[in-house]
């Protein structure tokens, strides 16, 4: 099953409030990752990546396709997925109310 199969790296943070992790795709997998752009919430579960609220796919490592580069903001409750208690946009980095 894939979802044995996929990996991933320990979460590390930056200097602007994020925390970041790669996940990694057996190849068989990635396969059918659609190419060329960020997935959604529910096309990296569907693809069987299990991961706390919160998360999501910022970034396309051209080389390495298989690797999904994740991020959310440090204050995310990974219960919820809500940052302070509000809906936050991980993308572009602003609260949505």
């Amino acid at each position: 099953m894939a979802t044995q199969e996929i990996e991933y790296s320990e979460k590390y943070c930056d200097d602007e409030g994020f925390e970041y992790r790669h996940v990694i795709l057996p190849k068989y997998v990635a396969k059918n990752v659609p190419k060329g752009r960020l997935l959604s919430e529910k096309e990296w579960r569907g693809l069987g990546v299990q991961q706390s609220r919160g998360w999501a796919h910022y970034g396309i490592h051209r080389p390495e396709p298989h690797i999904l580069l994740m991020k959310r903001h440090k204050d995310t409750d990974p219960v919820t997925g809500l940052v302070h208690g509000r809906r936050y946009d991980q993308l572009v980095g602003k609260y949505l109310d």
